[in-house]
Parts: C-alpha cells; sequence; structure tokens
C-alpha cells in the first residue's frame, strides 16, 4: 500500500501501519501541521473542509475536523461536496485556508488530504515545502480546552456554485434550455451524483445518472478514460440521447461522450471550451505541457497566445496569472475559467460546453470533427538509480538543438510532425514520456525515437 508527502498535500491508501498508509495517525498529524503553519502565516482561524463520497469519507473528515479545532481553529463543514465547491467557499468565508477530503481519480481505498490557501487555490511549491518541514518535526501544539476551535455545518454552497455559474455571462441559460439535451451522466458513485444534476436541471436538460448511489463504491475505475467508460458510451447510444458526461470522484475532470458513443476526447473538453470562450472573449490560453496541441492551434486562430506550463494544476494557474489568460486546464479534462475562479471546475465546464453546444446548432460528433485532429501516445520506462537524467536531457537538448525545445518541466522536444515530452514522476521510480501527433504510428514512433536516444546516451 502507500503513503505520499508531497508539496501539494498527502494521499494514501487507507489501513496499515503509520507513515506507511494513511492512518488515523498519519491524518491527525498532517493536519495539524496544516493547521499550524495556516495559523502562523495567515493569523487566521478559519479553515473549510470538505469531502467527496469515497467509503472512508466519513472517518477521514470526522479526523480532520477534530484535529482542526484541536490547534485552535474554526471549521466550516461543507460534507459532502466537489473540490471546486470547497475552492469557492475558502475565499466566500474569507478562511485561511481549505482541506479537500479526495484522492480525486484514485480507487476506491485511496483517500487524500488536499491543501488550499486563503485565496481557495491549492497551496504553491514552497508553501507546500514549509508544511512538510512542520509533518516532519512535529511543528504543532494543541490548544487548552478553552480554546478549541469551533464547527460551523453549511451545505447551501454547491447551491452558491451552481447560481454562480448560471449568472456568468458566457453562459446562456435560455439557449441551453430551448436545446432541452437529452444526456446520461456517469457520477461514479460520487458526489458528482449531486452536483450535476442540480446543474442540468437548471438548465433545462433531461438527466439520467447511471452509479449514482453516494457510497464510494465505485462502479468501475473512477478515472474517466476510454477504457472505463463501456456502459456510459453503450447508455447513450441505447437511450438515444445528445450526449453523455462522466466526470470524477471530486468533480473537476470531466468527459463527454457523442451521440454515436464515441468520446469526445478528453483532451478536447479543454479545446472545445476555450474555443468557445475565446470566440467571445479573444486572449491568451494556458495548458500544462503534455497536454494536445490542439489548444495552440485553435488559440492562435482566434488570434491569441498559448502558453505551456509544468503539470500540475498549481503551475497552470500561475502561468495564467502571468500571462492574464482568459481560459486555461489540463489535457485531462481539467477546465479553469477565472471569471469564477482559479480552479478546474466540471461543473463551470458543462455550462460552457452547453452553450456551445447549443449555438453551434450542432451534433457532438459533427461539432469534435471541426477541431484539429491529434492522436497522443503514452508510455512509461524504469527510472533506476544509475540513471543520470540530467545528462541524458542535456544530450537529447544538443541532438535536437534545431527543434523546439522547452526544459520547464523534464524535457518537451516539438517537431514539426508532432512533440515528445519526457518528465519524471512525483510519485513512481519511471520517466512518463508522452508523445502526440497527426497519426498514432507518428506518435508511438516518436516516442520509441526519443526512447532509443535516451539509451544511446546513458
Amino acid at each position: 500500500m502507500a503513503l505520499i508527502k508531497s508539496i501539494s498535500g498527502f494521499r494514501g491508501t487507507i489501513g496499515g501501519a503509520p507513515g506507511e498508509n494513511l492512518t488515523p495517525q498519519d491524518i491527525v498529524e498532517c493536519t495539524a501541521a496544516f493547521g499550524a503553519w495556516i495559523l502562523s502565516t495567515t493569523g487566521n482561524q478559519l479553515i473549510v473542509v470538505g469531502r467527496d463520497g469515497r467509503i472512508s469519507g466519513d472517518i477521514v473528515s470526522s479526523l480532520v475536523i477534530s484535529t482542526l479545532r484541536s490547534v485552535g481553529i474554526n471549521v466550516v463543514d461543507l460534507g459532502l461536496s466537489t473540490t471546486p465547491t470547497v475552492e469557492m467557499a475558502v475565499a466566500a468565508e474569507k478562511a485561511g485556508g481549505g482541506i479537500i477530503l479526495t484522492a480525486s481519480h484514485n480507487p476506491k481505498e485511496w483517500n487524500a488530504l488536499k491543501l488550499l490557501n486563503h485565496k481557495g487555490e491549492f497551496i504553491s511549491g514552497n508553501d507546500g515545502k514549509a508544511v512538510l518541514e512542520r509533518v516532519a518535526q512535529k511543528d504543532y501544539t494543541y490548544v487548552g480546552v478553552d480554546k478549541l476551535g469551533s464547527l460551523r455545518s453549511d451545505d447551501s454552497y454547491l447551491a452558491k456554485h451552481i447560481d454562480a455559474i448560471l449568472a456568468l455571462p458566457l453562459v446562456d441559460v435560455a439557449a441551453i434550455k430551448a436545446k432541452q439535451y437529452k444526456i446520461v451522466l456517469d457520477a461514479i458513485n460520487s458526489t458528482g451524483a449531486i452536483a450535476v444534476p442540480m446543474l442540468l436541471e437548471k438548465l433545462g436538460c433531461d438527466v439520467s445518472v447511471i452509479n449514482g448511489e453516494v457510497n464510494g463504491a465505485f462502479a468501475h475505475n473512477p478515472e474517466p478514460l476510454r477504457d472505463n467508460l463501456s456502459q456510459l458510451c453503450g447508455d447513450v447510444r441505447q437511450a438515444k440521447a445528445h450526449l453523455g458526461i462522466a466526470v470524477d470522484p471530486d468533480v473537476d475532470r470531466l468527459v463527454f461522450v457523442c451521440e454515436d458513443g464515441e468520446l469526445f476526447g478528453e483532451e478536447y473538453t479543454l479545446v472545445a471550451i476555450a474555443d468557445y470562450v475565446l470566440s467571445k472573449r479573444p486572449g491568451n490560453t494556458v495548458s500544462n505541457l503534455s497536454s494536445t496541441r490542439a489548444l495552440h492551434d485553435v488559440t492562435v486562430k482566434r488570434g491569441g497566445q498559448y502558453f505551456a506550463a509544468a503539470v500540475g494544476e498549481v503551475n497552470v494557474v500561475e502561468k495564467m496569472k502571468a500571462v492574464d489568460a482568459v481560459i486555461g486546464g489540463e489535457g485531462n479534462g481539467g477546465i479553469i475559467l477565472p471569471d469564477l475562479h482559479y480552479g478546474r471546475d466540471a461543473l463551470v465546464g458543462i455550462a460552457l460546453f452547453l452553450t456551445l453546444l447549443a449555438e453551434s446548432g450542432k451534433s457532438m460528433a459533427r461539432l469534435r470533427a471541426g477541431y484539429p485532429e491529434y492522436h497522443m501516445h503514452k508510455t512509461k520506462i524504469p527510472m533506476s538509480p544509475d540513471i543520470d537524467l540530467a545528462k541524458i536531457f542535456v544530450a537529447l537538448e544538443q541532438k535536437y538543438r534545431n527543434e523546439r525545445i522547452n526544459t520547464v518541466d523534464g524535457l518537451k522536444i516539438d517537431f514539426e510532425e508532432g512533440w515528445v515530452h519526457l518528465r519524471p514522476s512525483n510519485t513512481e521510480p519511471i520517466i512518463r514520456v508522452y508523445a502526440e501527433s497527426h497519426s498514432t504510428v507518428i506518435a508511438e514512433n516518436l516516442a520509441k525515437k526519443i526512447i532509443n536516444d535516451m539509451n544511446e546516451s546513458r
């Protein structure tokens, strides 16, 4: 099993030995350290907590909330919620920070504490290191009985989140309602089963939900990838629905299914929504280095500039702010709209996409056919201790010095016919190799070519 303490939070499997898995002791230590860090850096005694629908969620939430109160912090508990909802609640409550209890797309045995700053954004790398130091040094203390923090439960924020989305000028509620879309939703037994139907019903959609019981016993691997969405694809065809929607357990990733049961493509969630936003508000876009080139293409076509960030939401947000991007996100179906908040948000993604679909007058399949066609190949290679990755990257940079090179996060080589991105994993002893081109064969060959070059450079 596993316990991963990183600059973005604490993630692990439930059960087992302390220090090796996400046990009650580890949850208490990590929470106390974060709470102490919030108090010392902001002086703010308020933290917002929310969770997804995982089996362990209630237990983890009780431990986190009790620990925060024990270090003198007042807690607003949103209960069952979504990651973007918690992010927005932190800002609305003027809290010192937030903790989201979700392991995102990981299987049911996993849970995690994702840490937010006072803006409702993921804490920075430097802040994450400071929290990790407190964990290692046990740099926190518990207060006496007269100074224990308070607890307030508030289940109103999902509705507030949805109301804020519907009020956005970019969301055309009337146009969506006029289409009366028939939609099948795969809510993967988590809080998407609560939040997404609330939104779709206010948009006048006829929604049927599969895997809608919020019990955390995921009906399939919860990552919204092609291999895990066969039920949704089949149900869309059988129901003769206009489209299908899949989200991950904490509702920050978004995937669409066309009326013929084919995936729209998780990489193209951001591409399509960005194309729509840019049609209304020209400007810049940002995605991470491992996302499709199609976002660059539609951005340039709309007169904007595209910028690439290191992998990780916090890095994308930082770059978006630096270049004043009007839309951004990640190729895993993550949409970040600054007009609402700086966080991946499947709910706002759904509203923007349905507006695009309604205004286009096209079917899902026809809409998808209008975007540049790219194919991605993903693989990984073992990272043994004897590999000098820095030396290999220098050799590759020299060999391909006439191509476009990016070293912000590992090494990305941009060829005319496609690109290859190499980066060491933050959680496994592997090197991730992503390649993209206009055909799967070319993408695979690009990846093989660079891997061979790496082996020759050792």
